[in-house]
């Protein structure tokens, strides 16, 4: 098996044939490029990384990921350090890692690219042993994560709707951060720890960060009424959110982050549970995944 088609057929703004669509898509483009491909779909949480794992086994050289960045961030963790390049085929709503790549969207394009484009080695980041590609983070972008996830209808209006009811009811905490030998202690909103430099939906909160600088840029936001706040957020869009003032930005290959109270933490959306003090580090380099030919977009 030349490659390996991993589909999450309730991605993003999904219709029931959704997953026959996708499913057909993708063996057109498989017998188009003559590769020898299995396709196969996820049915729940953890299914992604564990057809992933299986895939690799079998021989697969390139794993596809078509989905959100749920679904590409398990397929990551199969394929990481292992010498299989992942392909992605953005699915989801927000899409922020392949926004960040700027890979192709459209379905058709983007399978041609994640079945034959160049490999481009890029960072990975490890957050209490959970790997993530995009974004990991504390605060308030952890609870909104979860407040998405059990969204019935995705898309810009939904999140900031929620966005905007959370916003009334969310406290900032009290956070110490310490990477390269220096110590910060600040009262926050939310802390991201970013490897690439958008969320999703064009909501840009680390301007500077790079996936192969061999670093992870940790981004705070100082607590604010809810006014500014909202005010603030509409920065996102512009990718000047790093001007304002109460933003704080730490880069580093090794943090530390700990709370005065119990770490609810998310890693590329996906909510994990609290914890005292969450160890991270950056992963050079440790991660293949195919990108546009240069000069096609």
């Amino acid at each position: 098996m030349d490659v390996g088609i991993i589909i999450n057929p309730v991605a993003g703004r999904h219709h029931p044939r959704a997953a026959y669509s996708r499913t057909e898509l993708a063996k057109k483009v498989l017998g188009v490029e003559g590769l020898d491909g299995e396709v196969r779909l996820t049915d729940g949480r953890g299914s992604a990384y564990a057809i992933a794992a299986e895939m690799i086994d079998s021989g697969a050289r390139t794993v596809v990921a078509w989905g959100g960045d749920g679904t590409i961030n398990e397929v990551a963790n199969a394929t990481v350090d292992t010498g299989t390049t992942l392909g992605v085929v953005p699915g989801g709503s927000g899409n922020g890692f392949a926004r960040g790549l700027r890979l192709e969207n459209q379905p058709e394009l983007a399978l041609k690219t994640a079945l034959t484009g160049p490999t481009r080695f890029i960072d990975a980041g490890e957050i209490d042993n959970r790997l993530f590609v995009n974004v990991a983070g504390v605060g308030f972008d952890a609870h909104l994560a979860g407040v998405f996830n059990h969204l019935r209808v995705r898309g810009v209006w939904s999140y900031f709707l929620s966005g905007m009811r959370e916003l009334f009811t969310y406290r900032a905490s009290s956070y110490t951060v310490c990477s390269e030998g220096q110590e910060f202690t600040m009262d926050a909103f939310l802390v991201t720890i970013a490897n690439g430099p958008e969320y999703g939906l064009g909501a840009i909160i680390a301007p500077m960060a790079r996936f192969d600088d061999g670093a992870l840029d940790v981004i705070s936001v100082a607590p604010r009424s809810v006014s500014s706040l909202f005010w603030q957020s509409r920065r996102l869009f512009s990718g000047t959110i790093h001007r304002l003032p109460g933003i704080r930005f730490i880069s580093g290959s090794t943090m530390e982050i700990s709370a005065d109270r119990p770490l609810i933490f998310h890693v590329d959306g996906e909510v994990y549970d609290g914890t005292d003090s969450l160890r991270i580090r950056v992963r050079p380099s440790s991660l293949g995944v195919r990108v546009p030919l240069l000069g096609c977009k």
